[in-house]
């Protein structure tokens, strides 16, 4: 019975500003060369503009501006996490820009600590825990928690998105 506590799950790691941060695989699509991306107007500024994935407009953030660090700039490194959000019941698909990928890491339920309540430049409202591989800290993120429903109207145009919602 003792095993079922330790679940094990993959997480891809990506790099922003230097900070290390992951997201669970199951909420991963693809990721992307970094692409042109159509500017939006009067969007707010980390929601960057939408790329065309396949015959769909998907909407791209600039994962570090959201985080309140300075916009992404572009490298050969430079990608597009192609990522499933939840909102309100409905599976959004969103773009996220980030520095670099770096792997799919496998972390214990173990090896994840809660947040801490102080010392992170993030709003902790996004993280679901803290992983260590060696020495290293990865911010796993709540992609769910990231995007208000508001935001992601802002750019999709969805009116049921934009709907507030009662907290």
């Amino acid at each position: 019975m003792e095993k079922a506590n330790s679940e094990t799950r993959q997480y891809l790691t990506f790099v922003l500003d230097g900070e290390v941060f992951a997201q669970d695989i199951s909420k991963v699509r693809e990721v992307l060369d970094y692409t042109s991306i159509t500017k939006v107007p009067r969007t707010p500024d980390f929601m960057r503009g939408v790329i065309n994935l396949r015959g769909s407009v998907v909407p791209v953030v600039d994962m570090r501006l959201k985080f309140g660090m300075e916009a992404t700039k572009q490298t050969v490194n430079t990608c597009i996490i192609i990522l499933e959000v939840e909102l309100e019941g409905e599976t959004i698909v969103v773009g996220a820009l980030a520095d670099s990928v770096r792997e799919v890491l496998e972390l214990e339920s173990g090896q994840i600590e809660p947040p801490p309540r102080i010392g992170t430049k993030l709003n902790i409202e996004f993280i679901r825990g803290m992983g260590k591989k060696e020495d290293e800290f990865i911010i796993i993120l709540d992609v769910n928690r990231i995007f208000s429903a508001v935001e992601i109207a802002a750019v999709t145009g969805s009116q049921a998105a934009a709907e507030p919602v009662e907290a």
